[in-house]
């Protein structure tokens, strides 16, 4: 009877503070998270397998000299997995503006698919130029990817942000916060095509 009573009391407060049947924290759906978790998820299992056991020739292998190697793509990635998390998180630490997303031209599946359409190209930005990353190596690359993704896993996983009401401005157009999570895994799907494309020149090295 003490815990019946108990729970009225409970139930009455929260009635009394607007609190009751607030369930919806502005968060994303599980059908959401479980699309962008797989895409992240997909996306980085694709890239360790598909760099695995190549040689320095074949890493540094360039089918012309205006176009990347198989290294410089994996640096490219790597660089932008830090950079587009830093826009996300400047974004989501400043005040939510939904007001913002009117100006939003292209869904979900639109943007992921055009992130990984490779007929259509763009020169990157100075700051994702794989020559002015830290690297060193493919080894610092794949280290800091790894760690960074799986970060960015984790805070996917379990965040309970309003990412759709947080909306930043990208060089090609605004998206949310929750969209620029699946331009992360878009974006690492785009370039390992692109080395997947280096690999198949007929001039790589065969070891």
């Amino acid at each position: 009877m003490l815990k019946r009573t108990k729970g009225l009391l409970l139930l009455s407060l929260l009635v009394i503070t607007g609190m009751a049947g607030t369930v919806d924290t502005g968060t994303i759906s599980k059908k959401e998270r479980k699309t962008a978790l797989a895409l992240l998820k997909e996306s980085r299992a694709d890239l360790f397998r598909d760099v695995r056991g190549l040689s320095e020739a074949q890493l540094n292998f360039k089918p012309a000299a205006d176009r990347w190697s198989v290294k410089e793509c994996v640096y490219h990635i790597a660089i932008s997995e830090k950079n587009l998390w830093d826009f996300i998180q400047k974004s989501m630490n400043e005040p939510a503006n939904p007001e913002k997303r009117s100006e939003i031209k292209v869904t979900d599946e639109q943007l992921v698919k055009m992130m990984e359409n490779r007929d259509y190209k763009v020169k990157t930005a100075e700051p994702f130029e794989p020559k002015n990353t830290p690297y060193k190596s493919l080894e610092d690359a794949l280290n800091d990817f790894r760690e960074r993704r799986a970060d960015h896993i984790r805070y996917v996983r379990s965040t309970t942000e309003d990412l759709r009401n947080h909306v930043l401005q990208m060089p090609f157009g605004y998206l949310d916060c929750y969209q620029a999570c699946l331009m992360l895994g878009a974006h690492a799907n785009r370039h390992i095509q692109q080395l997947n494309e280096v690999k198949a020149d007929p001039n790589f090295p065969k070891q």
